[in-house]
């Protein structure tokens, strides 16, 4: 992990930046390193990870809060660390997820409690996907690891043959109550039952399978569609897909949370999509039609004469759609007017003579600033 860049100077962010100095950073990094903007650059590819790896760690708030606390030994497995959220199999610490199930984490020390129904906790898994394919929806097969039930013993935690037995320390209660003297005074206080560690239950012969724990982690593969317009960020939850629960609860939820390369040529605001295309300036001069990139391929279009540079245009209904709409946001694209470089004199002197032909009634705004600033008779 030595080798490794801090995550911050890679973004070119100081530690304390917030969640849109991140996203920002990220975007313009992203886009300039961006595998479509560099063809065959294995250096920009690099950079293009990095950046990647490193907008994965910071935009997550319990990710960043242990970058920040251990730095990249907090997701190096050889130091025993939890990397969370991040693509296809990487779901944080799994120590953390049992001390959920088995002591701790549910307060309190009553057996009622330990032995009511719990939901399974959540899993959150990080699936990055194309500017394209957010626009318009995928289906993805994704890998996450789960807990659930030992199939070997349906979450007895017992080795088939052999059943869990009731505590002899506390009847099965899970409690013990101990007396304590003091000042001549006897005072009585529940504990939690140190041999059953609270069950209640005692096993003599654990399942090999769980190791008596009664649960086991296990990879699945799941098919998940992607709707249609979702945005860099966004979450979906797929219900009951989580870890399993406990005495009979519900299994928790499975949290898809969406990131989205940025795109090489468009930008994304709400529904709507943005871009500059370049036109020249006989074009912008004399009108002219184009061939205006969308989502879907190109399109032609028509420039007005005298069109000036920065001049938005709309094509409605050629942006993003809406989620689990039919309606669709537009497409922006503004002209940037290219002025030639590296004119020949004959070029020149051709400008020159439309220059002379035009005189300065065709230029409104140079006349207006002129007037203004210096004055008509100057």
């Amino acid at each position: 992990m030595a080798d490794k860049r801090d995550y911050y100077e890679v973004l070119g962010l100081e530690k304390g930046a917030d969640e849109t100095a991140i996203k920002k950073a990220y975007r313009s990094l992203a886009k300039k390193y961006h595998p479509d903007m560099n063809p065959g650059d294995a250096a920009a590819e690099a950079k293009f990870k990095e950046v990647n790896e490193a907008y994965d760690v910071l935009s997550d708030p319990d990710k960043r809060a242990k970058y920040d606390q251990y730095g990249h030994a907090a997701f190096d497995p050889s130091m025993g660390g939890g990397a969370g959220f991040g693509g296809f199999g990487d779901f944080g610490d799994f120590g953390d997820i049992f001390s959920s199930f088995f002591g701790g984490g549910f307060g309190g020390s009553s057996s009622a409690r330990r032995n009511a129904p719990t939901r399974g906790e959540d899993i959150g898994v990080r699936i990055t996907i194309s500017f394209e394919e957010a626009a318009f929806g995928i289906k993805r097969d994704i890998s996450y690891a789960r807990v659930q039930k030992c199939p070997d013993c349906s979450g007895s935690g017992a080795a088939a043959g052999s059943s869990a037995e009731t505590c002899p320390d506390c009847g099965g209660s899970g409690q013990r109550r101990v007396t304590q003297r003091l000042g001549g005074m006897a005072f009585q206080s529940t504990v939690t039952c140190e041999k059953c560690k609270g069950s209640g239950k005692i096993i003599k012969n654990p399942c090999g399978n769980c190791r008596g724990t009664g649960y086991v982690r296990i990879n699945r593969k799941l098919s998940v569609s992607i709707p249609a317009g979702i945005d860099d960020g966004e979450r979906i939850a797929l219900r009951g897909e989580g870890n399993e629960g406990r005495n009979g609860g519900p299994a928790g939820d499975l949290i898809l949370i969406v990131s989205v390369r940025p795109h090489a040529f468009f930008e994304r605001d709400g529904y709507n999509v943005y871009c500059e295309i370049p036109i020249s300036m006989v074009d912008a001069a004399l009108g002219a039609e184009i061939e205006v990139p969308t989502l879907e391929g190109k399109q032609k279009y028509d420039i007005p004469e005298g069109t000036q540079p920065g001049t938005a245009f709309t094509l409605k209904g050629k942006g993003i759609p809406y989620v689990n709409s039919s309606r669709r946001g537009d497409l922006i694209f503004s002209v940037n007017v290219e002025v030639p470089k590296n004119l020949g004199e004959k070029q020149k002197d051709a400008l020159r003579a439309f220059a002379d032909a035009c005189g300065e009634k065709n230029f409104a705004k140079k006349n207006s600033f002129r007037n203004k600033f210096f004055g008509k008779d100057k």
